[in-house]
Parts: C-alpha cells; sequence; structure tokens
C-alpha cells in the first residue's frame, strides 16, 4: 500500500470526487480525515471507511472560517500527531450569468473556493513545517480556470486564482521539503452538476468533447491525486495536470 501510516486530511470529501479520493487514500493505507460542512453526508462517509477496516473521521469545518479550520488540524493533529498529504476539494459551483451575478454570491464562491483553500493550506503547512514533515499538498482545481464560462465568472475566477496560489505555494514551500501541485479535472459527474448532465443534449455535448468520449467520474480524478501524493512525484511541485479526457485538447 503507497500511503501505509500516512495521515490525509481531505476537504469536501463527503461526497464525490473528495469522497472518491478518500475512499482510493484509504485503501492505499491512509488514515483519512474526512472534513466537510454536510454532516450527515460526512459521518456516513467515514463511518464507510471505518467500517472496511480503516482509520477514518469525520471533521466538521466550513473552509472559508479560519477559526473552523485551526479546529479542524488541531483535532487531526490531537488524534494522529502529524499531518502527511492535504487534498484541498472543498467548492461549490451556483450557476449564474455575469450580469445578474450578485456581490454576495461572488463572495460566497470566492471565500469557499479561493480562500478557502488558503486557509487551510496555510494551516496544514504550518504545521508540516513545525514538525518537519515533507507533506504533499493538492489542490483541485478545474479545466475551467483556462476556458471560462459564460454561467461561472465566480467559479473560473476562483479555480485559476488556485492555480496560481498553487505555484506560489510551491515556490514558498519547497525548501520545507512541501510538495504543492493541482489536478484540472474536466467535466465530471458529481452534485455540481448531475441535474445539468441529466439533460441528454448537454451530456452528449461534453461527452463529444471529450476524445476518449463520455464524461468523467469522481474515480477517475482520485489515481492521478494520489500520485501527487506519493513518493513517484518527488520531483513534482507546482505542477498543473490537466484530467479531462483530453476534452481541453480539443477546444483549443
Amino acid at each position: 500500500m503507497r500511503l501505509q501510516a500516512k495521515v490525509a486530511v481531505i476537504t469536501g470529501s463527503a461526497r464525490g470526487i473528495g469522497q472518491a479520493i478518500a475512499r482510493r487514500f484509504a485503501r492505499e493505507g491512509a488514515k483519512v480525515a474526512v472534513v466537510d460542512i454536510r454532516d450527515k453526508e460526512g459521518a456516513t462517509t467515514a463511518r464507510a471507511l471505518a467500517d472496511a477496516g480503516h482509520d477514518a473521521f469525520y471533521v466538521h469545518t466550513d473552509v472559508s472560517d479560519a477559526a473552523q479550520v485551526e479546529a479542524m488540524v488541531r483535532a487531526v493533529m490531537g488524534r494522529w500527531g502529524h499531518i502527511d498529504i492535504l487534498v484541498n476539494v472543498a467548492g461549490i459551483c451556483p450557476f449564474e450569468t455575469f450580469l445578474d451575478m450578485p456581490e454576495t454570491l461572488w463572495d460566497q464562491v470566492l471565500d469557499i473556493n479561493l480562500k478557502g483553500y488558503f486557509l487551510v493550506s496555510q494551516a496544514v503547512a504550518k504545521a508540516m513545517v513545525e514538525r518537519g514533515t515533507k507533506g504533499r499538498i493538492i489542490a483541485v482545481s478545474s479545466i475551467s480556470a483556462e476556458f471560462g464560462g459564460s454561467m461561472q465568472a465566480h467559479y473560473c475566477a476562483s479555480k485559476a486564482g488556485i492555480n496560481l496560489l498553487v505555484k506560489s505555494m510551491a515556490i514558498s514551500l519547497g525548501t520545507h521539503g512541501i510538495t504543492v501541485n493541482a489536478v484540472l479535472p474536466g467535466t465530471v459527474e458529481t452534485d455540481l452538476n448531475r441535474d445539468s448532465l441529466a439533460d441528454p443534449e448537454v451530456r452528449d455535448y461534453w461527452a463529444d468533447r471529450a476524445p476518449l468520449g463520455g464524461v468523467g467520474q469522481p474515480e477517475d480524478i482520485a489515481g492521478p491525486v494520489l500520485f501527487f501524493a506519493t513518493e513517484d512525484s518527488a520531483w513534482c511541485t507546482g505542477s498543473l495536470l490537466v484530467v479531462d479526457g483530453g476534452t481541453s485538447v480539443n477546444l483549443q
């Protein structure tokens, strides 16, 4: 098992991509902190991991709230004594046109998607540096950082910010032996877009634009994230890995 005895904090892991990553990491031997605001789903995910014989627990955390983030890190450190891996997944994408987008919605998306990544990464990185842990920080970004969307100005801006945050953190944390990388999914079927993908025309639109065909599933992202969490990626930092079935190549 490639993550034997490693401690992993995974935000947004109650469901979707984060949950798939939590399951994959647990199978690879990691101890997993399921971090989310969806208490019922988060507790269920952690319980399922524990029932399967893995070491896991749930921590309610609003990633946009610095006090809650600090409390989460203390809880994880109190249980396991160290953090080796952080995967930032928590994010929202309420679709809205640019002209109709209220300031409050813009702020909410940037607070969770971008500031949340900053707050959690900073808090975990400090814990890693304090203990001399040569850790791994991985961000789940999006190809939307490169291509934009008529209903996603807030989301796309947040993901573009994540990409440069990753590069900046890679520079700052490299001297401490901490790598920082990002995975950029294309269209992946999750709770964020499941309703829109239920429309056959919408689903076919995205499936036709992926040279590999079809629409991605959360499990398709877990493997590339795992790569950045292991020694296989020891010489990678500041990297942005596109995982989209070839969609972005086809859109250029």
